[in-house]
Formats: structure tokens, C-alpha cells, sequence
């Protein structure tokens, strides 16, 4: 049986795991931010079809963030070196130690950029790429010769070979991909999956479908709560 002092410590113990703040603060942050980055000459409403999933998930706008961005710059000299600078703002305002990172076509290679050259080994914990030309993609040649963002995805390009050497998939981030085998843009298909990643086809879907399809936004979503 326990004595009166036992019982008040008890109580005491009961109070404090029902009613501290603490507890409800760690399930807040226990979530990562959300970072999207689009795709060439897009902008940052084309993740108007994940982002409601991901609300309808739970998540609040607060945890929510698109990248916006001129497209027509270089990978590695301009844009993830922003994109970095961005991911700080979003840890600085969410409190997050580290951000989840979901890459449309083009901002595959800036975010891969920026995870394994930029620092973001230490700051990504989830990574997808959704169409991205993660080797190049022969479409890209019909404006390389006068759009730097266009080089960076050929075949074979500066970028394109430093994110192939060594791991493609570094650190201790999560990496996945999803392809089509009727995407227009990317070619070959088989550019998108990467050594190391969760790679998932999703069937007969134009470059920019993956967007808006219910099954590929299921399986991000699931990913992203691995």
C-alpha cells in the first residue's frame, strides 16, 4: 500500500505528464518543415496539389514552404548556394533542426546540389525528386546555347557529372525518386533513379502529371513519414 507522501508524488507525476508543455511542443517540432522546389520556368504554385494532401495530412502552412527562383541560372554557382540561405531562414523560423526536401524536374539538381555540395547532408533528412533529370536529359539541348540552367541538364554536363561521381545518394539523408516512362521532357526515363534511393515508377505519366497525381502524392507522403 502506498503512504500518503507516495500517493501525492504519484499524483504529482500524473499532473505534470498530462499538462506540461513541454510534451505538447515536442510533438509539434517532432515534424520536419517542408521545402519545395520547383521546376524550369515554373514557379512556386505548381505544388498547389501536394501541398493540400500535405494539410489534409495535418500539416500546417507554417511547416509548409515553397522555393521561388529564376530558373535560368546555374546550379552550382547562383541558385543552391540561395536555396541554402533559404533552408536557414526556414530552420531559424520553424526551429527545425533539419527540413524535408520535395524537387520537381530542374530543382532536382538545385536541391541535389546544395544536400551534396552545399551542406545539406546536415540539414535534409528526406529528399524527392519527382521527373528530376538526375542524368541529363537530351530535351535540355534544345536550349543550351543560350540558358545556363538548360546546360546544367544536359548529358554529361559539369553538374550533371559532379552529382554522378563518388555516392550519388550521401550522407545520412533518405533519398527517393519518382519516374515516368512516358515523361516527355526527361529522356532517357531511366535518368530520374539514383543509386542508393527509394526508386518508384508511377506508371504512364506526362513530365509534369507527377504534380497533381493522387498516387504519386501518396507515396511522398509516405515517404516522407519514414
Amino acid at each position: 500500500m502506498l503512504t500518503p507522501r507516495q500517493r501525492l508524488l504519484a499524483l504529482l507525476t500524473l499532473c505534470l505528464t498530462l499538462f506540461t508543455p513541454v510534451t505538447a511542443h515536442a510533438a509539434a517540432v517532432a515534424r520536419n518543415p517542408v521545402v519545395f522546389v520547383h521546376g524550369y520556368n515554373a514557379d512556386p504554385g505548381v505544388w498547389g496539389s501536394l501541398r493540400a494532401d500535405l494539410r489534409a495530412d495535418g500539416y500546417a502552412d507554417s511547416e509548409l514552404f515553397s522555393f521561388g527562383y529564376d530558373t535560368h541560372q546555374s546550379v552550382n554557382e547562383v541558385l543552391s548556394g540561395r536555396l541554402a540561405a533559404y533552408v536557414d531562414e526556414v530552420r531559424r523560423q520553424t526551429g527545425a533542426a533539419r527540413v524535408d526536401m520535395v524537387g520537381h524536374s530542374f530543382g532536382s539538381l538545385v536541391s541535389r546540389w546544395y544536400v551534396k555540395y552545399g551542406g545539406g547532408t546536415q540539414t535534409v533528412d528526406h529528399w524527392v525528386s519527382l521527373a528530376g533529370p538526375n542524368h541529363g536529359t537530351s530535351t535540355a539541348w534544345a536550349c543550351a546555347l543560350w540558358d545556363q540552367a538548360c546546360r546544367d541538364m544536359t548529358p554529361g554536363s559539369y553538374v550533371v557529372k559532379n552529382l554522378a561521381a563518388g555516392d550519388e545518394t550521401p550522407g545520412a539523408v533518405k533519398y527517393a525518386t519518382f519516374w515516368s516512362d512516358c515523361d516527355e521532357v526527361v529522356n532517357p526515363d531511366g535518368s530520374v533513379p539514383l543509386t542508393g534511393a527509394l526508386n518508384t515508377p508511377v506508371g504512364c505519366l506526362t513530365h509534369n502529371d507527377l504534380l497533381g497525381d493522387a498516387a504519386t502524392s501518396a507515396g511522398v507522403r509516405a515517404f516522407l513519414r519514414s
